[in-house]
């Protein structure tokens, strides 16, 4: 009579497979060992509460990519031509002081140069050989104050526009400079470097008229850097 077979030898309890996760049927999906994450992006960029650096009084939501031409959706409107040109000039009024200190540096010298001029004109010397006058000392210290006060106006205002989107110029006629893609500020770099850009702009002002018929109201200096001026929502 055959006997039944006796225990074997003790194998230690069930093994799990790596992880901890028991092992799913064949057809069932299978469940990860790690938690579950949001897709990345989330919260942030086009989502609910808007982008982390947007500017205040910017829609809740980022706009994301623009389309190719025309506005962007979600943004703001657009500044007029009129209204970015009416911020200049009154952002020009800070450097009347300065370069009035500059042109009366200039105009001192000028008359001195000139008085020496005379001089040799009576003498009969030719202007030529005529000694050139050193230039007197409060000439170069108007020039020096006017330049020196040039740079701070313009770097502060670099600040101010880079901080805010906004000079006082433009918080007066009530407009911003804002990033194209996202409706935040600027910073201080990309505010400087896009005002050094200006130069391609004054080219035969072809770039300052471009806003005229430019679908973004876009200077050549907005679209290399991309920047869009609009109207304040506050």
């Amino acid at each position: 009579m055959n006997q039944p077979p006796g225990p074997g030898p003790y194998d230690g309890p069930p093994q799990q497979p790596y992880g901890g996760q028991p092992q799913q049927p064949y057809g069932y999906p299978q469940q990860s060992p790690y938690p579950q994450q949001e897709p990345y992006g989330q919260p942030g960029y086009g989502q609910p509460g808007g982008y982390p650096g947007a500017a205040p009084g910017y829609p809740p939501q980022g706009y994301g990519y623009p389309p190719p031409g025309g506005p962007l959706p979600g943004m703001p409107p657009l500044a007029s031509w009129g209204a970015r040109v009416g911020a200049a000039l009154l952002d020009g009024l800070f450097f009347l002081v300065p370069m009035g200190l500059l042109i009366a540096g200039y105009v001192q010298l000028a008359i001195k140069i000139s008085k020496r001029w005379d001089d040799c004109d009576k003498l009969n010397i030719p202007r030529s050989d005529c000694p050139t006058p050193k230039a007197p000392g409060s000439s170069i210290a108007l020039m020096i104050v006017g330049a020196l006060l040039s740079l701070a106006l313009g770097l502060w205002l670099c600040y101010r526009e880079g901080k805010t989107g906004q000079t006082p110029g433009k918080r007066i006629v009530g407009i911003r400079l804002l990033r194209e893609y996202d409706g935040s500020a600027l910073g201080f770099g990309l505010a400087f470097g896009r005002r050094l850009l200006h130069f391609l702009d004054g080219i035969c002002y072809i770039g300052y008229l471009w806003p005229l018929w430019d679908p973004k109201n876009q200077t050549f200096a907005d679209k290399i850097v991309h920047t869009v001026v609009i109207k304040d929502q506050q």
